[in-house]
């Protein structure tokens, strides 16, 4: 069987349509940048304080409640955006030493390591977002505080503050 050269140019032109959508399918990169996806909404569980030594506070946030493995394993990580008065509070069964990285998380953040009795232990700014470095607590902390990068400095937070939380219905 013979085709006629329109036939033959027709089938080419099939071909090269089907292996150019192919490769547009593959040709994907596996930037950081691309891992996320639709963003994830912020779900308030609660507030949290933050309290200075003279017992006046110096801001309140919205916080999303981490105390579940997975719901820690996670944390922030593929969020595109976080709430300005907003942040992940994370609860542990008991104090100990503790570490963060940055993996699959887009937002830079401010963490803080906080002890049994809501002390700042110490505070991490402006971390490095998709960064696989390790983010340290330089004391036993129960708790970790993550908010947007700059917000400790904006609302002049320090390691002499502590915070205090409760969880909420909205």
């Amino acid at each position: 069987m013979r085709y006629s050269d329109s036939k033959i140019i027709a089938l080419r032109g099939c071909v090269a349509l089907f292996a150019l959508l192919l490769l547009s399918g593959c040709s994907k990169s596996d930037s950081p940048a691309n891992n996320v996806g639709e963003d994830i909404p912020f779900r308030p569980d609660g507030v949290l304080d933050f309290i200075r030594p003279d017992s006046s506070i110096s801001a309140r946030i919205f916080i999303e409640i981490a105390e579940s493995p997975e719901a820690q394993a996670t944390g922030l990580m593929y969020r595109r955006s976080l709430p300005d008065k907003g942040g992940m509070l994370f609860v542990d069964a008991a104090p100990s030493m503790r570490s963060f990285w940055m993996k699959n998380t887009a937002l830079a953040l401010d963490i803080l390591f906080v002890d049994e009795s809501g002390e700042i232990v110490n505070i991490v700014k402006r971390t490095s977002p998709y960064s696989e470095e390790q983010i340290l607590s330089t004391g036993p902390a129960q708790y970790v505080v993550e908010v947007r990068a700059g917000y400790t400095d904006k609302f002049s937070i320090t390691d002499n503050d502590r915070i205090s939380w409760e969880r909420r219905t909205f």
